[in-house]
This record gives structure tokens, sequence and C-alpha cells, in this order.
């Protein structure tokens, strides 16, 4: 897959295009993204995405800015994923937030990207003050050239499934609900710094995560994962400021392979952690004695947890 920054130049060939933030590329989103890919391949074009970074409330609200769900990288490659051939990262900032929604259909989708499909989901508004909506799309289709897809909403336990409802479950640790919402277990993605040993001490080595400051971390508390470089092996994620340890600390992500030998060293390189459910909290232990044997559960919890996965 292509990936280009900016809207400036003219594309070559013409695009079927979903159009989107995809914050998340949640199973909604994938109906739309799904939607251009399939009608790209009826039509001669090319599947493309258009999406935005930052996140558009970093411009508009930046105090509301939601944290992401996906960063750049990782959205660009569950887009991959998904048959998309080309993607479009046109960076939002007030200049373009301030387009009115007609001049951005023509010079922008038409004119410059080619779009001969456009395919957004029912509730997507766009152009300055938001008053571009689907209903618009279709008002300028036949005159500017393009056909329109309007894709609905999708619904899941009878609730529609949006980005915010999925963030919601994750800062309650309800990962497993996420991750049926979003298609996939909730990844996390980061590299591997020099830590203070506490985890090897206890005869728990750990894998401390340097996240990205954009990026939604879960609720604390300690995760049965799947974790590694290509390819996820068992673990456990721990979240938290280790209050078992006097002063706490910063907010961190620990991750314990449970099959690691221990002889490759991963300081510098980049886990994939995928939660698949929570275990439990975080709490503070009365001594590093009674946390060594939660972390023992912990651990056996995680294994039956994680196989039976593999049985299903």
């Amino acid at each position: 897959m292509r990936v280009t920054r900016g809207v400036d130049k003219k594309l070559r060939r013409p695009l079927c295009l979903a159009v989107g933030v995809f914050d998340g590329v949640h199973v909604g989103h994938r109906e739309v993204i799904g939607a251009a890919v399939k009608m790209a391949a009826g039509g001669d074009l090319v599947p493309a995405v258009l999406t935005f970074e930052p996140h558009p409330d970093a411009v508009l609200n930046p105090q509301g800015a939601p944290p992401l769900l996906t960063t750049t990288e990782e959205k660009v490659a569950l887009l991959r994923d998904l048959g998309v051939e080309l993607t479009v990262l046109a960076r939002f900032d007030r200049k373009l937030a301030d387009v009115p929604a007609e001049t951005f259909v023509e010079d922008v989708l038409v004119a410059r990207l080619r779009a001969r499909c456009i395919v957004v989901g029912e509730n997507w508004r766009f152009g300055a003050g938001g008053r571009g909506t689907p209903g618009l799309l279709r008002r300028m289709a036949k005159a500017s050239g393009f056909q329109v897809t309007v894709v609905p909403r999708v619904c899941a336990r009878n609730r529609k499934v949006s980005s915010t409802h999925i963030r919601d479950l994750l800062a309650a640790g309800q990962v497993k609900r996420a991750g049926e919402l979003l298609g996939r277990c909730y990844g996390l993605l980061g590299r591997v710094v020099l830590g203070d040993g506490v985890g090897r001490r206890l005869g728990f080595p750990t894998a401390n995560l340097e996240m990205s400051a954009e990026k939604l971390i879960p609720a604390d508390g300690v995760y049965a994962c799947r974790s590694g470089q290509r390819l996820l092996r068992n673990a456990v994620a721990y979240i938290g400021r280790r209050p078992t340890f006097a002063g706490g600390g910063e907010r961190r992500v620990e991750v314990h392979l449970l099959d690691h030998d221990g002889r490759t060293d991963l300081h510098g390189r980049c886990l994939r952690s995928e939660l698949v459910e929570r275990l439990r909290g975080d709490r503070r232990f009365s001594s590093e004695r009674a946390l060594v044997g939660q972390m023992a559960r912990d651990c056996r919890r995680a294994r039956v947890v994680l196989d039976s996965l593999q049985c299903e």
C-alpha cells in the first residue's frame, strides 16, 4: 500500500475514496472502507482512504481532544490489511478546517484526489463549521462527476458502534467488549525501554513499553494478552503505578512474556501487545511476597484464558 501526505498535489489515477477520521478502524469503519474496496474493483478505480492527522478535535477542541485508539502508524497498518491500496494523510489544521464544504469537495476530493466514487458513513461531517453532510455530497455528485455511497452506522447489542463508546469501555478496563466492537483485540505498540529491574528481581521480568503520549491506555490492572514483534505469544500486561512500592511512580505499561527464554534482548525493539481480557484491577499489596503470589496466580489464569482462545 502506498501512503501519501497532503492533498495539494493532483493524483494520476482515479480513486474510489473512503473518507473519515477512522480512529480505531472499528467494525463500523470497516463497513465504509470495505464498501470502497469492493466498489473500486468493479469500476477499475484505486481503492483509497482519505484520513486526517492529527485528530480534528486536537485542532477544533484542544482541551477536549480524545486519546487515540490508533496512532497513524497503527491505522495505516490496519488499512493495508483491509485491501486499501492508497492512504492519503491530510494534515488537519485551522486552514483546512476553515475550507467551505463545497470547496473541499470540488477542489480537494474531485480535482486533486480524482475521486470518482466517495464513500462515507451516515454521520460524517466536514468543511467549515461541519456544514458538509452526506446529503450535500449527494446534491453535488451529478454536477461534479462522482458517485456517492453512504453507509449506515453499524449497531451491536442495540447500540451504534462509535469510537467514543470504545474509549469509554477501555477506560473502564472492558477490553473484551471493546474488542468485539473493534473487530480485533485492542493493541498497544511501544518500544522497549530500560526499567528498574523490579520485575526481574521478583521473578517476573517485564518489558517496559514506551507509549505514544496520544495513545489511549486502558484502565489500570492486569491483562491476559498476546505480545511480540511479528509472532505474538502468550503474555501478561500490567498497567499502573505499582502502588505496592514506596512512592508509586509514573503510570507504566509492562509486559511479561510467559514463555520467553530470556536469551533475546528486547531492549530498543518494538513490541505489539493485544489485550484479550482484564484479569483484575491494580491494588496495593501488604508485602512483596503477597504481590509475587498474586503475580503467579495472574500468570496461571492468563494461560487458561489464552489457551481457551486457541481451542475456539
